[in-house]
């Protein structure tokens, strides 16, 4: 399957290998901030459902901007969104809320709120009229915090965790939302390499046991490489690369996308990529360096 390179969608599954639909189709999108250029121009792609897709490109590509479309938060200037083939726009807050779950960035709450009623604060969408807890609302929470290993301080104030806990709240919050599709904002920003495959390994395990369609804005090109499904490789000219994560990422296209140079190699299937600096390290580098 080629890449696709600004060019518009005909087939409806780009990726043959899952063959479960299409949770969202992007067609023709353009935004702008007011009085700024188009961020996003002419972008066209669709997500097959239960696929993990990576959001990559250089600071100000439009990765942020485009995650906020995604989630209804903000409306492009023209072209179209679908989610589960209708209109971003014909769904209700509520309704979109069953559908898509977010997970912005990390950060620490104002408020003391334990970790429980942080999560709990994802099932507003489902509850009635009284807006009382049901026994469906409990067991969505409490599923939720086990799946994150989250319930051993789930009584903790939020403010009073790690980065990392903090992180695996906010991301079992969106699992108790109960929505096919899960959009995250460079999750694992701010936390050590621990704790960011940590992560990626949670939400990897909710792709593959919860059938769910993950898109995750990130920084962090080798860990794309090693998760994602697809990736979307966004450009600071608006261009953009999107298809299978092999075929993407390429260290040709990251040297061009990015403007480094770039050192590849491959462990296993999977290929990683590392910039090359100035002063990187050589036999002829003096001592120190």
């Amino acid at each position: 399957m080629n890449p696709v390179r600004n060019e518009n969608l005909k087939n409806t599954n780009l990726h043959p290998e899952i063959s479960n639909g299409v949770n969202i189709k992007v067609q023709n999108l353009r935004f702008a901030y007011k009085a700024q250029a188009e961020i996003l121009k002419n972008l066209s792609f669709q997500i097959p459902a239960s696929t993990f897709l990576s959001i990559a490109g250089p600071n100000g590509a439009g990765k942020t901007t485009l995650l906020n479309l995604l989630s209804g938060l903000l409306k492009p200037a023209s072209g179209s969104i679908e989610i589960d083939s209708k209109p971003i726009s014909s769904y209700s807050v509520r309704r979109l809320a069953k559908k898509v779950a977010v997970v912005r960035q990390e950060f620490v709450p104002v408020f003391e709120f334990s970790a429980a009623q942080v999560v709990s604060m994802a099932r507003t969408p489902y509850l009635g009229a009284l807006a009382f807890e049901t026994n469906a609302d409990k067991e969505a929470i409490a599923e939720a915090l086990e799946m994150t290993d989250t319930a051993r301080f789930a009584d903790r104030p939020l403010g009073h965790l790690s980065g990392g806990e903090r992180q695996r709240i906010f991301i079992a919050r969106a699992l108790a939302q109960q929505t096919p599709i899960l959009l995250l904002d460079e999750p694992t920003n701010f936390l050590d390499m621990k704790h960011q495959v940590g992560i990626y390994d949670l939400l990897k395990k909710m792709q593959i046991e919860k059938q769910k369609t993950i898109v995750s804005v990130t920084h962090d090109i080798n860990l794309a490489a090693q998760y994602s499904d697809m990736v979307l490789l966004l450009s600071a000219d608006s261009s953009y690369s999107f298809g299978p994560t092999r075929e993407i990422l390429t260290t040709e296209r990251i040297e061009r996308v990015f403007d480094v140079q770039t050192f590849s190699a491959q462990i296993g299937q999977t290929k990683f990529f590392f910039p090359l600096g100035k002063f990187t390290k050589s036999q002829s580098s003096p001592p120190g360096f």
